[in-house]
């Protein structure tokens, strides 16, 4: 069984399989904010998310996050890192990616066990 969470016309936010849970790319709500404030604000949508699904982010499995740009690299890592719960630190690959919005600096993607 597959259970989808806000489902819209073009995608879900989140699904979950087998266990598994699958969010889609999270980015900021505002984005007038600079690397660290749009990095909190994708953190707390995925806190949000996986406490939907009745996880947390103890439980992430493999993080992906694209940044527009890699001159923001540190201060994504800065909020990254307050928020990242020690002795639980995903595998990760970062990119530097083409986002779907130009104001947009940071997109997420996580899965994570239930």
């Amino acid at each position: 069984m597959i259970q989808r969470f806000e489902v819209g016309p073009r995608l879900s936010e989140m699904a979950i399989h087998n266990g598994v849970v699958y969010l889609a790319g999270q980015v900021a709500d505002e984005a007038s904010h600079d690397i660290r404030g749009q990095t909190r604000q994708v953190l707390a949508s995925i806190d949000a998310l996986l406490a939907q699904a009745g996880t947390d982010k103890t439980k992430i499995l493999r993080a992906e996050i694209f940044l527009k740009d890699l001159i923001d690299f540190a201060g994504m890592n800065e909020a990254w890192d307050e928020w990242v719960v020690a002795g639980h630190t995903p595998p990760r690959a970062t990119v530097q990616a083409r986002l779907a919005d130009a104001e947009w600096l940071v997109e997420i993607v996580i899965t994570a066990a239930v």
